[in-house]
C-alpha cells in the first residue's frame, strides 16, 4: 500500500519509517527544504536511537522516500498520515490546529481518487469532523474518509514503541476506512497486538486521557515527595511499595524536577481548555498543571538552599537539560525554568548534555557548556543532576567531589544515595523525597 506522510517531524519521521519497515510505498512530505534534504543526505534531523539506520534500511530497500511535492506524495495513496504540530496557542491554552486544517485544505485540493485523510497529530475531540467539513468544502467531488489515528511513542523509545505497541487506537467512521487502516496495520494484527476500533471523538479523547492521567501520576508522586522529606520517608521506598499493587503500577511513580517535553505539558492544558469550553471542567489537571510548575520552583528553593541563600557569585555545573534520556527534546523540560533561574540569580553555570546542546545553545542563554561532567564540575560549588541520562548513572563520585570548590550534590533524579555522596567527600547532598545530608 502507497502512503504520504504529510510533516517529517518526530511523530512523522518515526511513523513514516515504520510503516515502510512495515512494507509499505511510504512518501514523507515537508514543506521545509533543509529537512528534505537532511534525510534525502540520509541525515535525520532528531535524535532518536535506531531512527538512522532503520530509515537508512528502507531508503536503500525503495520503500521510503521524501519530498516537498505534495501531489506526488499523494498520487496513489490509500491513506495519507497528517502528522503536523499542534503547538499551545498564546494566551488561551487551547491546540493551535492551524497546519493540521491547512494540510487537510491541501489533500482535498491535491487528491484525485478515494484517500483516507488520517490525523495523527495530537487534536482536540472534534478535529476530525472540522477536517471532515474542510476536505469536503475544497473538494466536493473528492471521495474520502477521516480517521484518527492517534500516537503514544516515547521519546527515546520510539520504535520498540511502534513496533510492539500497548495499543493502537483506530477513530473511523465506515467500514471501508476501517478496511484501509486493518491493512495498514496488518503486521501488528497478524502478531496479536491489540487494535482498538472506535469512533472519532473517542480515539481522540483516549490520547488526551492517557497522557493526562500519566501527567497527574508523575505529579502526584511529587508531591508525596514534597510530604516525605517532611516527616522523613524515602519516596522511593513508598513508590516501590505503591508500584507493587497491580492497581496502581509501577511506572511514572519516579520522583523528580517535574515533567516536560513535547505531549504531556502540552496536551494537559489541551484537555483542561476542552473540559472549560465544554462547562465540564477537569479540576484534577487544572491542579496538575499549576503543580507541577510548583514542583520546578521547589527545585530551585533546593538549590539556593544548597548554595547557602544565593546563587550570586557560585559555579554551578548541570548534568542534563533535555526533559528525559535518549532524545535532543529540550520543549517544556524542567531546565528551561531552572537553570535561567540560576543565571539569573549571579550563578556561573556550566552545562553537560550528551544530545541537549543542538538545542540548548539558543534555549539557554549565558551558559557554557561542556563535554565532561568532570572538566564541568572542576571548580564548582554545586553539581545539579537534572536528566538521567546513562553517562550519569555510574560516574565517580570522589572524582567529582575532590574537583569541585564546595562538594555539594543536588541529585534531582534520586540516582545516587545520601550514604555514597559521603563515603565519596561531598559535603552536602539533596535529592528529591529523601532528607537532605549535610556534614
Amino acid at each position: 500500500m502507497k502512503i504520504a506522510m504529510i510533516g517529517t517531524g518526530y511523530v512523522g519521521l518515526v511513523s513514516g519509517v515504520c510503516f515502510s519497515d512495515f512494507g509499505h510505498e511510504v512518501v514523507c512530505v515537508d514543506k521545509d527544504p533543509r529537512k528534505i534534504e537532511m534525510l534525502e543526505a540520509g541525515k535525520v534531523p532528531i535524535y532518536e536511537p535506531g531512527l538512522d539506520a532503520l530509515m537508512a534500511k528502507n531508503v536503500d530497500a525503495g520503500r521510503l522516500s521524501f519530498t516537498m511535492d505534495l501531489e506526488k506524495a499523494i498520487n496513489g495513496a490509500e491513506a495519507v498520515f497528517i502528522a503536523v504540530g499542534t503547538p499551545t496557542r498564546r494566551g488561551d491554552g487551547h491546540a493551535d490546529l492551524t497546519y493540521v486544517m491547512a494540510a487537510a485544505e491541501e489533500i482535498a485540493k491535491t487528491a484525485k481518487d478515494y484517500v483516507v485523510v488520517v490525523t495523527k497529530s495530537t487534536v482536540p475531540v472534534g478535529t476530525n469532523a472540522a477536517v471532515r467539513k474542510v476536505v469536503a468544502e475544497a473538494n466536493p467531488e473528492l471521495d474520502f474518509d477521516v480517521a484518527s489515528n492517534p500516537e503514544f511513542l516515547r521519546e527515546g523509545a520510539a520504535i520498540d514503541d511502534f513496533m510492539k505497541p500497548d495499543r493502537v487506537v483506530v477513530g473511523v467512521e465506515t467500514e471501508r476506512a476501517a478496511k484501509v487502516m486493518a491493512d495498514i496495520y496488518r503486521p501488528l494484527y497478524l502478531r496479536d497486538f491489540p487494535i482498538v476500533t472506535t469512533d472519532l471523538e473517542s480515539a481522540e479523547m483516549i490520547k488526551y486521557a492517557a497522557n493526562a492521567f500519566l501527567a497527574t501520576k508523575i505529579t502526584f508522586i511529587n508531591e508525596i515527595a514534597a510530604l516525605c522529606e517532611k516527616v522523613g520517608a524515602d519516596v522511593k521506598a513508598v513508590s516501590k511499595g505503591m508500584g507493587m499493587d497491580g492497581r496502581i503500577g509501577n511506572k511514572f511513580l519516579h520522583a523528580g524536577p517535574g515533567y516536560g517535553g513535547s505531549c504531556f505539558p502540552k496536551d494537559t492544558k489541551a484537555l483542561a481548555r476542552i473540559g472549560q469550553d465544554h462547562a465540564s471542567p477537569i479540576s484534577i489537571v487544572e491542579t496538575v498543571i499549576k503543580v507541577n510548575e510548583d514542583v520546578k520552583r521547589r527545585m530551585i528553593d533546593k538549590l539556593v538552599d544548597l548554595c547557602g541563600g544565593s546563587f550570586n557569585g557560585k559555579s554551578v555545573a548541570v548534568l542534563g537539560v533535555t526533559f528525559k534520556p535518549n532524545t535532543d527534546d529540550m520543549r517544556d523540560a524542567p531546565s528551561l525554568t531552572i537553570v535561567p533561574a540560576l543565571v539569573g540569580g549571579g550563578a556561573k553555570v556550566t552545562v553537560v548534555d550528551p544530545q541537549g546542546r543542538r538545542e540548548g545553545e539558543h534555549m539557554l542563554p549565558g551558559v557554557a557548556w561542556a563535554d565532561d561532567p568532570y572538566a564541568a564540575a572542576q571548580g564548582a560549588d554545586l553539581l545539579v543532576i537534572l536528566t538521567e541520562w546513562n553517562e550519569f548513572r555510574a560516574l565517580d563520585l570522589s572524582r567529582l567531589a575532590k574537583g569541585m570548590a564546595s562538594a555539594k550534590l543536588a541529585d534531582l533524579r534520586n540516582i545516587y544515595s545520601a550514604d555514597a555522596a559521603q563515603e565519596a567527600g561531598f559535603i552536602a547532598y539533596d535529592s528529591i523525597g529523601r532528607a537532605a545530608v549535610a556534614s
